[in-house]
């Protein structure tokens, strides 16, 4: 039920950032770029179609190069699936500001804007897999100065706070957090919504966890009504129509607003064996859902976007390594299944 939310790790994007604006990278006339200079050659995705930035430096990008270079060519071709797609970069706990603004500067230089996702609330995921968070209420709000601080003026996508409210609706947060919760919250949107060029999706849960008028009030009393809109379906897997309509639902409750969909692994749909309580984590057999894009064909779903970073484990279950961790096996899977 609750998609395991794995932190970013590797290198800090400000030095990925310095190395990206050192390389470069050149809008062609098509809407497309010229490669940039990395091992895998990965490039801009059309900015018409899709205007979030793509890692050229991501683990997929890092994983198609090493396949290649082991001349494992059909390996490659199949992560380079994942490689050529913007994914969510999750904002590190420790140094949000210079994340931020490694991020959103590579992401400028390449005329795109950069996929955000903040996953940093005090007692998240209710001690499992992804639990932690920052220590107390004020290390949160110094936390979210920095990421705006880092932001800018940069054209940034924010997802905030997967599960957080969902949380508070299903019993897995204690009560005596919820007051807090929702100020946090709150005042998150309302900083963020004050940058230039900064939209916020404040997370709604999924298609499969419960229903609508569960949660539209705790999204009215987190700030929603401040924000750009919600996601849905963030690191889980159901489908894009399950999502579409439990968007819709829940839309018409909270003032129409609109929201974006995660569709980076629902391509087969949720797992129905197993464990019921750990289905969400690491499903053998799914596959890569639709790629990113802005033209939804559908007023409501501003976008599909891949804020679960494809092929990064969702907790040490089914053989797992720690939350957030690349998993080149589980890649290939999801990769291979997508054909």
């Amino acid at each position: 039920m609750y998609g395991s939310r794995g932190a970013r790790r590797g290198a800090s994007a400000v030095v990925l950032g310095a190395a990206l604006l050192i390389a470069g990278c050149s809008s062609s006339d098509d809407g497309g770029d010229e490669p940039e200079k990395s091992g895998a050659g990965i490039t801009q995705q059309p900015k018409g179609t899709d205007p979030f930035w793509v890692n050229p430096e991501g683990n997929a990008a890092q994983q198609v190069a090493a396949y290649e270079k082991a001349g494992k060519k059909a390996d490659a071709e199949q992560i380079r699936k994942i490689a050529e797609q913007p994914t969510g970069e999750w904002i590190g706990p420790e140094t949000p500001e210079e994340d931020a603004r490694g991020y959103t500067e590579a992401a400028d230089e390449a005329d795109r804007t950069a996929l955000l996702v903040l996953y940093n609330i005090p007692h998240r995921d209710c001690g499992q897999y992804s639990q932690g968070g920052a220590a107390d209420g004020n290390a949160y709000r110094d936390w979210i100065d920095g990421v705006a601080k880092g932001i800018g003026d940069r054209s940034a996508t924010v997802v905030l706070e997967p599960d957080a409210v969902l949380h508070l609706v299903d019993g897995c947060t204690p009560d005596e957090f919820h007051e807090e919760r929702y100020d946090l919250l709150k005042g998150a949107i309302e900083k963020l919504k004050s940058l230039k060029n900064t939209k916020v999706y404040l997370d709604a849960g999924n298609a499969g966890w419960g229903n609508p008028d569960q949660i539209f009030e705790p999204l009215k009393w987190a700030g929603i009504d401040k924000a750009d809109g919600f996601s849905v379906n963030v690191s889980n897997f159901y489908t894009t129509e399950d999502s579409i309509a439990y968007g819709k639902t829940l839309s018409a409750k909270v003032g129409n607003k609109p929201f974006v969909i995660d569709t980076s692994r629902n391509g087969n749909g949720p797992y129905e064996e197993g464990d019921p309580a750990e289905r969400w984590c690491n499903p053998p057999g799914r596959a890569l859902g639709e790629t990113p894009t802005t033209k939804t064909a559908d007023p409501l779903v501003d976008a599909f976007v891949w804020v679960k970073r494809p092929g990064e484990s969702d907790g040490e279950c089914k053989g797992g390594p720690k939350a957030g961790e690349w998993w080149p096996e589980y890649a290939l899977g999801l990769a291979k299944a997508s054909e």
